[in-house]
């Protein structure tokens, strides 16, 4: 099960995310952490920028809106997403509560 809090101006939840796969995609749930494949390599913030891009395009935001909040040299994330609620973004990502 994903913990997504939900705040006033929006979201987070925790995000596992493997680099350098064949193709960006949700891959399910890893632990309680939505896991995030990317083909971007872990170099330079490349799979950070990759995320919150991809992430932005998953949820119907603005890259400006997705925000990596801790985690920017692990595997293991935090994002904040603002300008949208629980409910989108359990529907989105495809996680159930």
């Amino acid at each position: 099960m994903v913990d997504i809090k939900e705040y006033p101006s929006g979201v987070t939840f925790k995000v596992r995310v493997q680099p350098r796969a064949a193709k960006n995609q949700l891959a399910g749930v890893y632990e309680d952490a939505v896991k995030v494949r990317l083909t971007a390599p872990p170099v330079d913030g490349e799979a950070n920028e990759a995320l919150l891009e991809f992430l932005a395009k998953v949820l119907g935001v603005a890259k400006s809106q997705v925000e990596l909040v801790s985690g920017h040299t692990g595997r293991n994330k935090v994002v904040r997403v603002s300008g949208i609620t629980l409910g989108e973004a359990r529907e989105k990502l495809g996680v159930r509560g």
